[in-house]
């Protein structure tokens, strides 16, 4: 069983002491991999275990470290959950910080998938002294993401081809509802057009079947926050992505917009404060090594935000795949392989091998999940027939 380590975090103006939770798993080594999941929300601990026993088996020494607010780190020590006010970006990263200097840690790789990759970057920027190398998964470095996002949704789903006529008779009937927008964007990013285009096609022709109602289910985002303790906690962490993120960003008046996602949220986290890093500005004095992953279908960092952030960097590789959203949940084998590759110093292979990489097996769920989907629509359009 893995033993849990955990760093008192001492109390501030803005935040009470708390416990910090991590793990570290794998052969010790001078440079461990520090692995940050998406989130905030996502925990550390429980969700990667089959992950940690992977790399181990590699030869991989990884800590992943339990984000503030979240399952083993959701409390202070008198047990009552953190205040918002201790959740800031600052503060997360020192706490990264903390880890490794309760593990003797001088320098890492640091590994940042989605908001972990702001995340790996924000340390990088006020700790270059203790980063050997990075990298990016599903890379978000800038709010401004939000115009690439809103670029690439509509010059796929609202733009003059089949699939856009279809999703815009959709959306002029209402027949998509509300989560129209996350429908076709968790089809796309689990399976692409094969999936978006009978999912669409079905529902314009009246059905709401178990596999639209799966998908809003997965994506859709209303005013109950879902908690699954220790794996998926928003209602702490979630403050940042409003606070310091701009998960709550006004709308444009066009439709189809990412902004949306998170509006029925908003009232209950604090307002925008403005960003605590310019990342694209800072990521310049990168000196050490940064692989960038980049999923082909990604819709929420499209893979013109990677390429922008890796036109800054003085040492950047990127790494096509095919898949949708954060190589660590959909993907993690060439998550692994890269880690591997990068630690021992031979990351500038990784695009050559891309096509090798996207043959790897996934998780069971992933590997499955899009063939299901593909499989209750073609039941549905049978049954409707």
């Amino acid at each position: 069983m893995t033993r849990i380590h955990r760093v008192l975090r001492p109390a501030t103006a803005r935040a009470p002491a708390f416990s910090l939770a991590y793990v570290r798993t794998g052969p010790r080594s001078q440079t461990p991999i520090v692995v940050i999941p998406g989130g905030p929300g996502l925990a550390s601990i429980e969700p990667y275990r089959a992950l940690r026993r992977h790399a181990a088996r590699g030869g991989l020494d990884v800590i992943m470290i339990e984000h503030r607010g979240v399952g083993h780190s959701r409390r202070d020590e008198s047990g009552r959950p953190l205040p918002f006010s201790a959740m800031w970006i600052r503060e997360v990263i020192d706490d990264i910080a903390a880890v490794l200097d309760d593990q003797g840690v001088t320098s890492a790789f640091i590994v940042g998938s989605s908001y972990g990759s702001y995340l790996a970057s924000s340390f990088a920027a006020r700790h270059p002294d203790r980063v050997a190398g990075m990298i990016l998964d599903s890379t978000l470095q800038s709010t401004s993401v939000l115009t690439l996002e809103r670029e690439r949704i509509r010059e796929l789903f609202w733009d003059d081809d089949d699939i856009a006529h279809a999703v815009r008779r959709l959306h002029a009937t209402g027949g998509g509802g509300p989560h129209l927008l996350e429908v076709i964007r968790a089809a796309f990013e689990l399976d692409g057009e094969r999936l978006v285009r009978p999912l669409v096609a079905a529902r314009l022709a009246g059905t709401r079947g178990l596999t639209w109602k799966a998908l809003e289910m997965y994506a859709g985002r209303d005013e109950s926050i879902v908690r699954i303790p220790y794996h998926y906690e928003f209602a702490i962490a979630g403050a940042i992505g409003f606070r310091e993120l701009h998960y709550g960003a006004p709308p444009d008046g066009h439709p189809l917009d990412p902004a949306g996602t998170y509006a029925a949220l908003a009232h209950r986290f604090p307002r925008f404060d403005g960003e605590p890093f310019d990342l694209l500005e800072e990521s310049r004095a990168f000196t050490w090594p940064v692989v960038l992953l980049v999923g082909a279908r990604d819709l929420r960092t499209p893979p013109d935000a990677a390429r922008r952030v890796a036109s800054g960097l003085p040492d950047a590789t990127i790494v096509g795949i095919d898949n949708g959203h954060s190589a660590l949940d959909t993907h993690p084998a060439v998550l692994l392989n890269a880690m591997r590759h990068l630690a021992a110093g031979r990351h500038h292979r990784l695009p050559a091998l891309a096509s090798r990489l996207d043959r790897l097996p996934r998780p069971s769920l992933a590997g499955r999940l899009p063939s299901w989907l593909r499989a209750g629509v073609r039941l549905e359009g049978a049954s409707r027939r």
